[in-house]
């Protein structure tokens, strides 16, 4: 008998690629990467997995390696990294296995699509406009009225996305974001958006099932660098359920509903306003802190519905969970990073990682990529994880030098 093999087009979504293969090798799956890139991290290559080079943008390409492959290996589910995500449904779907729809996929990737099927739906959302060049942008800041967020219509990460306060904010960044090289390449079209102003809280389903509900924190205006992530948020039982409606509406207005789906919301005066939904996992650490507050898996459950079997998202227990993100301070060459292993043997501290190594040069870009690392604490109680992962963070330390050019 062939063995079973799952596929993932690059990789799983940000920073979850060892826990899914960790996750197919529990399950007894033969883990593939189609990727258009050869090379892979040494956690990674150490896990075994098999790596194949090839064009991911190319659904025909994608067909013929994944037809070699099924010579070999009984191929029992697809999946793959968001950016790959209406691909992954299509491959699916060619060789009649488990997985989304492309369709829904394609509309939710694009977010002035989105915009449009949420309102459609009466579901609540920002104010927001369509804009194609500085005049746009200009005017419809104008009919919304400041402050307004200025992001691309397509893209992740918080890549782009910048809070404009007054006008000569609005005219320096839409300089730079009509101008930036990854922009133009993804989109052209950028949305003018009102700020929600509000907590902002980040919704976990699995298919039609609200998982969990936790809270984000991030650092200063005008970027939107994630600082922290707690799980469970503190919401009355009336605050839950807006938000667990809410979520469901927006699967409904999308045609969402199989495998996960990650929605934010900002709480604002008038109650939950969506400001984004993903048809993925949020990226690590998201999934490990689902699995230390309730006990779920979040990543098997999902390769379990890929391969079509039953998931199970019941509770074991109920705890809390943080995660501290550490974020670069400046740019420059990292010189070194002290303190992380006495970090980590703190009691309640489930995991500290860098997510780089010393002499590795540090660009800030005011978004996601800005984040050097993260710290996980948990414990029974809101504030112990705090005070837990607070007591843990000040333990670390790092130093970015200034670059030299002989670097």
């Amino acid at each position: 008998m062939r063995r079973r093999a799952l596929i993932l087009v690059e990789g799983g979504p940000w920073g979850c690629d060892l826990l899914y293969a960790q996750a197919a090798q529990r399950l007894g799956l033969h883990l593939v990467i189609l990727s258009a890139h050869s090379t892979c991290d040494d956690n990674l290559a150490a896990a075994e997995i098999q790596i194949m080079r090839v064009d991911t943008s190319d659904l025909d390409a994608l067909i013929r390696e994944c037809s070699a492959i099924r010579a070999t290996y009984h191929i029992a589910g697809i999946a793959g990294k968001p950016v790959v995500y209406a691909t992954v449904g299509k491959l699916c779907r060619h060789f009649d296995l488990p997985g989304p729809d492309p369709a829904s996929i394609e509309q939710c990737h694009d977010k002035f699509t989105q915009r449009q099927l949420l309102a459609k739906a009466g579901v609540p959302i920002p104010a927001y406009r369509l804009a194609a060049n500085a005049k746009d942008i200009k005017s419809s800041a104008a009919e919304i009225g400041l402050p307004v967020i200025l992001k691309p219509s397509v893209g992740a990460g918080s890549i782009g996305v910048r809070l404009c306060r007054n006008v000569d904010e609005i005219a320096e960044y839409t300089a730079s974001l009509l101008g930036a090289k990854d922009i133009r390449q993804s989109s052209p079209r950028i949305l003018v958006e009102e700020f929600a102003q509000g907590p902002l809280y980040a919704v976990e389903l699995m298919g039609n099932e609200v998982v969990g509900v936790g809270i984000s924190d991030f650092g200063p205006p005008p970027h939107f660098v994630y600082r922290q992530f707690s799980l469970p948020a503190l919401l009355t039982d009336e605050e839950y359920n807006r938000i667990a409606d809410a979520s469901l509406s927006c699967l409904r207005a999308l045609g969402l509903g199989w495998g996960p789906t990650g929605i934010e919301f900002r709480w604002t005066k008038n109650g939950p306003v969506v400001i984004e939904v993903n048809p993925r996992l949020h990226g690590t650490p998201a999934p490990q802190l689902v699995q230390l507050v309730y006990g779920i898996d979040l990543i098997t459950e999902h390769i379990k519905l890929v391969i079509g079997d039953e998931c199970d998202l019941r509770r074991r227990h109920s705890h809390t969970a943080a995660a501290r993100f550490l974020v670069a301070n400046r740019d420059g060459v990292l010189d070194w990073i002290r303190g992380d292993s006495q970090a980590a043997a703190v009691s309640g501290i489930a995991e500290v990682k860098f997510y780089v190594e010393p002499r590795t040069l540090i660009i800030r870009k005011g978004d996601y990529r800005d984040c050097i690392g993260h710290v996980i604490a948990a414990s029974p109680t809101h504030a112990q994880t705090e005070e837990i992962l607070q007591r843990a963070v000040d333990l670390i330390d790092w130093s970015i030098m200034p670059f030299r050019p002989d670097q």
